[in-house]
C-alpha cells in the first residue's frame, strides 16, 4: 500500500494545508490529488501570495517581544496575511527593539554585542523575509538580501587560524582528527530516529576521545554546545548543516553581515514596519494571558502586564490574535566593564516573577500543552556563558590579531573569518573579529573584537579565577596570555575598553529535553495564540538561529490565519547524495572514505562522475587498481584472488557506462 503524503488533498481543488510539514515523516510522490510540492521544496513556486482571509481588515494582532521572531510575525501578517499594519502592536519589556539581536555603545565608552550569528545560504525563511526589506545603505529598490549578497559574493569567508594553542601558535586544523570508530559514532547518530533521544546528553553518547577531537572543538565553539546538553539538538544540527560540514574546519561555508546584527537586520526591518504603521510599545512586561476555555479550545481574552512597573490589562477582542515569545536566551544579562565583574540578579534555579520567563511559566501552570519551562531555566550553571566586547585602538593585541587574519583588519574585508578557538584554554576561550567597521559610526582606527568562553566553573590558565568572577582587565589578561603577549598587557589595556555580558540562559535552549517539554507553535486547541522563538517545537529545524525564529513566526501567522500556504520544511540538502559524499570525505579527515574508490571505478566515466570528491593527486599518478584492490580487501575484511576479478569487472562496467 502506498503511503500518503502529509499534505495530500481531499480534492484536486482544495488541498489540506499542513502549515509546518515534516519532510522526514513520510514518503512523498506525485499523485492526482497531491497539488502541493514536496514539503521541503523551496523555490519560486513557494513564493506565492495567498488570498487574504475574510475580515482581516478588522482584526488586530498583539505581538509580545520585538526580537527577530516578533518583527517577523508583524512582517508576515502584513505581507502574506493582508492585515493592516496599523492593527499590529508589538510589546516589549525593553526600551529598544531587537531582543537578543543587539549592538550598542560608542568608541568612548566601548561597544557591546552580547553575541553573534553565523549565517547559511539556505536559511530559506530568513532570506524570504529580507528579500522584501529595504537595504540599510544601498539605494531605494535594493533589499537587505541584495546588500548581503553584494558583500559576501565579493569577500569570501574563511579562517587561516581556526585553532590556537601554546600561547598563540596555530594548531593544525586541516582535518577533523576523528578515528574510524569516532566517525562511526557520528554516522550512527545521523541514522537514529529523533524519538530515541529524549533527555539524552552529548556526553552520554560520545566517547571521551571524540570529545577531545578537532571536530568537537570546531563544533562546540561554533554552535556553543556544552558536553552536558541535548544530543537530540546536536543531531538536528547535523542534518541542518550537513551541506556545510566540509567547511566546518576553515568556516568557508559561512556568510556574515557587513555590520553587527542589530544594525544589519533589526534597524532596516523595524524601520520598514514603523513606516507602514506598526505600533511598538516599550517598558511593558507581559506576565500572563487570560483565556476562555471551552472544552479543548482555548482563546486568549486579555494580556496581563506591567507598564512602567504598574499592573495593566490589555483586552483582546474577538478575532484578534496574540503572538508571544516563550523564554529568552539573554534575559537577566549581568554586565561588567574593565574594572567590574558582572553580578547575576537571577536565582540559579528560579528566574523570579520579574523576568521574561514569567509568561511561559504562568502559561505552563494553566495547561501541560504549554510545556515545561523549568527544564530550560532551572539550572543556570549549565546554560550560562559570558562574552566580552573589546573596543581596541592600535596595540600589540591588534598586531597579533592581524597576524592571524586573512585580510588587513582595517580593510573592510573578512578578518578572522569566524571564531578562533584556544584549545588549551581552561575556559575554552574563543574570539572573533568580523568585518570592520562593525558599527556604522565606528572610527577607522578602532577594531571591535568579540570574545567568549564556554566553561564558567574553571579557573583560567593565567588568572586563577572562573571567568564570571573576573573583571574586564582580568579577562583581557587571560586572552593576552593565550596569545603570547601577556608581557605587554599594560600597553594593550591602555588602548582597550572591555564590556562584559554574563548571560545565565544563553544556551538554555540546548538543555536536554523530551517530547512535550516545548510547546508547539500553535498549541493544541489554541484558537488565537501562537508561540515564537527558541523554546517551541519546530519539528526538523534547529534552534539558536535567526532562521528558526523567523520560521516560528511564519508558521504561527499562516496557521492562525488559515492561509493557503505552507512554510517549507528545512532545505532538503541533507538528502542530496553529493552532500552525503562530501560529508563522508570530510569526516574521514579528507581521505577517500571506505567504498569511495569503488564508486570512482564504477562512475568515473559516466555522467555522474562529477558528484564524487576528487581522488588525491598521489592516487591519480599511480596505479589505481592497487588502491582499488586494497579498498575491496578492507571492505571485505579478507584478501582473495576473487577481489582482482571484482576490480576488473567494475572496470568493464565503468567503461560501458561511460560509452552509453
Amino acid at each position: 500500500m502506498t503511503q500518503q503524503p502529509a499534505q495530500s488533498a481531499t480534492s484536486a481543488t482544495s488541498p489540506t494545508f499542513d502549515h509546518e510539514p515534516d519532510g522526514s515523516g513520510t514518503y512523498w510522490s506525485n499523485q492526482p490529488l497531491n497539488t502541493l510540492p514536496p514539503p521541503d521544496t523551496m523555490g519560486a513556486y513557494m513564493r506565492n501570495r495567498p488570498l487574504p482571509t475574510e475580515g482581516i481588515a478588522q482584526r488586530h494582532a498583539y505581538i509580545i517581544g520585538t526580537g527577530i521572531a516578533g518583527l517577523a510575525a508583524a512582517f508576515y501578517l502584513i505581507r502574506d496575511g493582508g492585515m493592516p499594519a496599523a492593527n499590529i502592536t508589538l510589546i516589549d519589556s525593553l526600551d529598544i527593539e531587537g531582543g537578543s539581536l543587539d549592538g550598542a555603545g560608542n568608541p568612548e565608552q566601548g561597544y557591546l554585542v552580547r553575541g553573534g550569528r553565523e549565517m547559511n545560504w539556505n536559511y530559506d525563511n530568513f532570506w524570504d523575509l529580507f528579500q522584501d526589506v529595504p537595504a540599510l545603505e544601498l539605494p531605494e529598490g535594493f533589499s537587505v538580501l541584495d546588500e548581503y549578497r553584494a558583500v559576501n559574493d565579493h569577500d569570501p569567508n574563511w579562517s587561516k587560524a581556526r585553532l590556537l594553542h601554546q600561547q598563540g601558535k596555530v594548531q593544525d586544523f586541516s582535518t577533523f582528527g576523528l578515528s574510524r570508530g569516532q566517525q562511526w559514532e557520528l554516522v550512527k547518530l545521523l541514522l537514529k530516529r529523533k524519538e530515541e533521544l529524549d533527555d539524552v546528553t552529548i556526553e552520554d553518547y560520545f566517547s571521551e576521545g571524540f570529545l577531545q577531537s578537532n571536530f568537537w572543538f570546531f563544533w562546540r565553539s561554533m554552535f556553543a554546545f556544552e558536553n552536558w546538553q541535548s544530543l537530540l539538538e546536536m543531531k538536528l544540527y547535523m542534518h541542518r548543516f550537513l551541506d556545510a560540514i566540509d567547511g566546518l574546519n576553515d568556516m568557508s561555508a559561512l556568510v556574515f553581515p557587513k555590520y553587527n546584527q542589530y544594525e544589519s537586520f533589526v534597524v532596516p526591518l523595524a524601520r520598514m514596519l514603523r513606516a507602514q504603521g506598526v505600533q511598538i510599545q516599550f517598558d511593558t512586561r507581559v506576565h500572563d494571558l487570560e483565556m476562555a476555555v471551552d472544552g479543548d479550545a482555548r482563546t486568549v481574552t486579555a494580556i496581563r502586564c506591567k507598564v512602567g512597573g504598574r499592573e495593566d490589562r490589555i483586552a483582546v477582542g474577538e478575532g484578534d490574535l496574540v503572538f508571544a515569545l516563550t523564554g529568552s536566551m539573554t534575559e537577566g544579562t549581568a554586565y561588567g566593564d574593565m574594572d567590574t565583574a558582572p553580578v547575576l540578579q537571577r536565582d540559579r534555579h528560579e528566574p523570579g516573577e520579574d523576568s521574561d520567563w514569567a509568561l511561559w511559566r504562568n502559561l505552563a501552570r494553566q495547561s501541560p500543552i504549554f510545556g515545561k519551562p523549568e527544564k530550560f531555566y532551572g539550572d543556570i550553571d549549565r546554560s550560562m556563558w559570558e562574552s566580552a566586547t573589546l573596543t581596541c585602538r592600535p596595540s600589540p593585541l591588534v598586531d597579533k590579531i592581524a597576524s592571524l587574519s586573512v585580510n588587513d583588519p582595517y580593510s573592510g574585508r573578512t578578518v578572522t573569518g569566524g571564531v578562533i578557538t584556544i584549545t588549551d584554554s581552561n575556559w575554552v576561550l574563543s574570539f572573533t573579529v568580523n568585518r570592520q567597521p562593525h558599527f556604522v559610526d565606528q572610527p577607522r582606527d578602532v577594531l571591535v573584537v568579540w570574545v567568549y568562553a564556554l566553561l564558567m566553573d574553571q579557573d583560567g590558565n593565567h588568572i586563577k579565577k572562573p571567568m564570571p568572577a573576573c573583571t574586564g582587565r582580568e579577562i583581557l589578561a587571560e586572552l593576552c596570555h593565550h596569545l603570547g603577549i601577556g608581557d605587554q598587557l599594560d600597553v594593550v589595556a591602555e588602548a582597550t575598553k572591555v564590556r562584559l555580558a554574563l548571560m545565565p540562559y544563553i544556551t538554555a535552549q540546548f538543555m536536554p529535553r523530551a517530547a512535550g517539554d516545548r510547546p508547539h507553535v500553535v498549541p493544541a486547541g489554541c484558537t488565537n495564540l501562537g508561540l515564537l522563538g527558541q523554546f517551541v517545537e519546530t519539528r526538523n529545524d534547529v534552534i539558536f538561529t535567526m532562521e528558526s525564529s523567523v520560521r516560528t513566526a511564519r508558521v504561527a501567522v499562516y496557521a492562525l490565519l488559515g492561509l493557503a500556504k505552507q512554510v517549507p520544511d528545512i532545505s532538503p540538502v541533507q538528502y542530496d547524495v553529493r552532500n552525503l559524499l562530501k560529508a563522508a570525505r570530510a569526516l574521514n579527515n579528507g581521505e577517500p572514505f571506505p567504498g569511495e574508490r569503488v564508486l570512482h571505478r564504477l562512475l568515473g566515466k559516466s555522467y555522474f562522475a562529477h558528484i564524487l570528491p576528487p581522488l588525491p593527486e598521489a592516487e591519480k599518478a599511480q596505479d589505481k587498481r592497487g588502491f582499488m584492490e586494497d579498498e575491496l580487501s578492507w571492505l571485505s575484511s579478507k584478501g582473495s584472488l576473487a577481489l582482482k576479478e571484482v576490480s576488473a569487472r567494475l572496470d568493464r562496467l565503468g567503461d560501458k557506462l561511460g560509452k552509453r
